[in-house]
C-alpha cells in the first residue's frame, strides 16, 4: 500500500476517526483507523465496538492494500505537519511498519492486521429516510444538552427519538431528560420514518454526528435504522451506532399541563441577569426567582461568598411567588430559545415549570424546582 494524500484532506479525515477511538483500550486494534488504499481513493474506518465510522477520500494511489495504524499518534503526527504539505504513506517498510514521510519528516508505526479489526456495520437497516441537515442540527441542539450521564440509568444515555402523530400532523419527536431537566422538540416527519419505533440515540453518537454536520457541506443526510442500530450517511461519511437497548420512561406523564400561572420575559435580559448572580452561586447553583406584578427578583446568597440581587421586568399579574432553580439547568434552557421572549408557567413553588419560546410551539422544556 503506498498513497500521496494532502494533508488537510488526511488531517480532517483523522480527527473524525480519532474522536470516535477510545484513548484507552483492553483490545489493542481498537486503537487503531483501518486504512485502505482502494483504485482511485481511501477509505479510513475507526470503531468502538459501538460506533463506526467510515470516510472515502481522494488521493494518488501508487499501491493498493490495507493495513491499521495507532489513531492518535498518527493524527498527532499529521497536525504537526507544515500546512499545504503532500503526506506520503506506505506499507509495509523493510521492517513491516507504516512510514508516513512529508518533506524532511519521516515516521514508522507499528501496525495490526486487517484481519483483527471489528466490522459493526454490515447489517441490514430497514427504515430508510432522508432529513435536512440542518434540521438534524436544530432537534440535536435543542435537545443534547438535557441528556443524563448517570450511567445507573443507562436508558437516559442518549435522546429518545420516535414518530408521533399530533392530531391530524404526523412529526419527529425529539426527546431528552435527565431527571431534573426535560427538552421535546418536534420537526416534520420526513417521508419513510412513518414505520420507525422509538429508538434512542447514545450520547456519544449524538456528539460525533453534530460535529460531522459542521465539517460537511451537503443539505441533506440520509438516515437509515433497524431495532439495535443507525446510520447517518452524507457525502463520503458514513456514521453507524449501536441503539441504547432499553425502555424509555413516559416522559409525556412528567410534562405539567394545568399549569396556571404564566410569567413572560426577554429572553436575553433574564439569561443575563441569571448569568450575573451564577457568579455568586456558582458553588451551590442554587438561585432564588421571586415573582411580583410586572417584575421578577433573582437572588443568592452564600455564607462564604456573599449574596446577588437582579430585577427584570416581566409580564405577569399572578401573585407573589419563589421558586429555586439550578441556574445552570436555567442557561442550558434558555440558550436555546431562538425569539426574543420566553414564557415560563407553574403552579407553585415545588411543581415543575414548563418553558416556552413564544416564537416556537416545536419545542417545549420542563425544568424541576430546586429546594433553597
Amino acid at each position: 500500500m503506498k498513497f500521496i494524500i494532502e494533508r488537510s484532506t488526511l488531517l480532517k479525515t483523522l480527527s473524525h476517526m480519532q474522536s470516535i477511538v477510545e484513548k484507552r483500550n483492553t483490545i489493542p486494534v481498537l486503537s487503531n483507523v483501518r486504512i485502505e488504499a482502494l483504485a482511485d481513493s481511501i477509505s479510513f474506518k475507526a470503531t468502538d465496538m459501538d460506533t463506526e465510522i467510515t470516510e472515502i477520500v481522494d488521493a494518488k494511489i501508487v499501491e493498493t492494500g490495507a493495513t491499521t495504524a495507532p489513531a492518535h499518534m498518527l493524527y498527532d503526527i499529521v497536525r504537526k505537519l507544515s500546512d499545504g504539505s503532500e503526506v506520503e504513506i506506505a506499507f509495509p517498510d523493510d521492517k513491516g511498519q507504516l512510514t508516513i514521510a512529508s518533506g524532511k519528516s519521516k515516521f514508522s508505526l507499528s501496525c495490526i492486521g486487517v484481519e483483527d479489526f471489528p466490522v459493526i456495520s454490515g447489517d441490514k437497516l430497514p427504515v430508510e429516510f432522508v432529513m435536512s441537515k440542518e434540521e438534524l442540527k436544530d432537534v440535536i441542539d435543542r435537545t443534547k444538552f438535557a441528556v443524563s450521564t448517570e450511567e445507573t440509568r443507562y436508558y437516559l444515555n442518549g435522546i429518545y427519538v420516535h414518530a408521533k402523530n399530533e392530531g391530524e400532523t404526523k412529526v419527529l419527536r425529539v426527546v431528552a431528560t435527565d431527571g431534573h431537566r426535560l427538552a421535546c422538540v418536534e420537526s416534520p416527519l420526513p417521508k419513510g420514518a412513518e414505520s420507525m419505533a422509538g429508538v434512542i440515540i447514545p450520547r456519544k453518537t449524538v456528539a460525533e454526528v453534530r460535529k460531522l454536520f459542521d465539517d460537511v457541506s451537503v443539505e441533506e443526510v440520509n438516515v437509515s435504522l433497524s431495532e439495535n442500530k443507525i446510520r447517518f450517511s452524507m457525502e463520503d461519511v458514513s456514521l453507524t451506532s449501536k441503539l441504547i437497548d432499553g425502555t424509555y420512561p413516559d416522559y409525556e406523564r412528567v410534562i405539567p399541563t394545568d399549569n396556571d400561572k404564566e410569567l413572560e420575559l426577554n429572553v436575553k435580559e433574564l439569561s443575563a441577569a441569571v448569568d450575573r448572580v451564577s457568579v455568586v452561586a456558582e458553588r451551590t447553583r442554587a438561585i432564588k426567582v421571586l415573582t411580583s406584578k410586572n417584575k421578577v427578583v433573582i437572588t443568592t446568597s452564600s455564607p462564604d461568598l456573599g449574596s446577588a440581587m437582579e430585577e427584570v421586568e416581566a409580564k405577569y399579574d399572578n401573585g407573589n411567588l419563589e421558586i429555586g432553580y439550578n441556574f445552570r439547568y436555567l442557561l442550558d434552557i434558555l440558550n436555546e430559545v431562538k425569539g426574543d421572549s420566553v414564557r415560563i408557567s407553574f403552579t407553585d413553588g415545588s411543581s415543575p415549570s414548563v418553558i416556552h419560546d413564544t416564537s416556537d410551539a416545536s419545542a417545549i422544556y420542563v425544568l424541576m424546582p430546586m429546594r433553597v
